[in-house]
């Protein structure tokens, strides 16, 4: 249950591609957070996404080794959270999982892990237009 408070930081998990958000779209992925939740927030980056972009940074081709280290430096902004490997599975079973059990809203421009996130209720915001975020789900 999330609560509408001020005070209290609601979690919003961010995929991978959440990070790429600004340089392809121009958009302040943390100013347009707070627009679309209307609420105080949390950026969660769970383990698996930041050895995601960390493994881009490394092995990617030029222009991706460079946009995944930008979105490493946006990720610095975000509270880390350790998840267990065999819990986890991929990065979207993770995402999944802690969705569920934190009943959050999860940032993510994926179209496969938006179904399973909407097959299970939980909000999802995505890049809207090219220009803005929407959320799908109530909060």
């Amino acid at each position: 249950m999330i609560v509408h408070s001020k005070s209290t930081k609601n979690k919003v998990i961010l995929d991978a591609n959440a990070f790429f958000v600004p340089l392809r779209f121009k958009i302040d992925i943390f100013e347009e957070l707070k627009k679309v939740l209307d609420v105080n927030f949390e950026p969660i980056l769970l383990s698996p996404i930041r050895r995601e972009l960390e493994k881009i940074a490394e092995k990617g081709s030029d222009k991706m080794k460079k946009n995944a280290a930008y979105a490493l430096k946006l990720a610095e902004k975000c509270t880390s959270f350790e998840v267990d490997e065999k819990t986890a599975g991929s990065s979207d079973d993770a995402i999944v999982h802690m969705a569920k059990k934190w009943n959050c809203p999860v940032f993510t421009n994926d179209k496969e892990l938006k179904k399973k996130l909407r097959d299970i209720n939980v909000p999802v915001i995505y890049v809207r237009q090219k220009s803005r975020l929407e959320i799908d789900g109530r909060i």
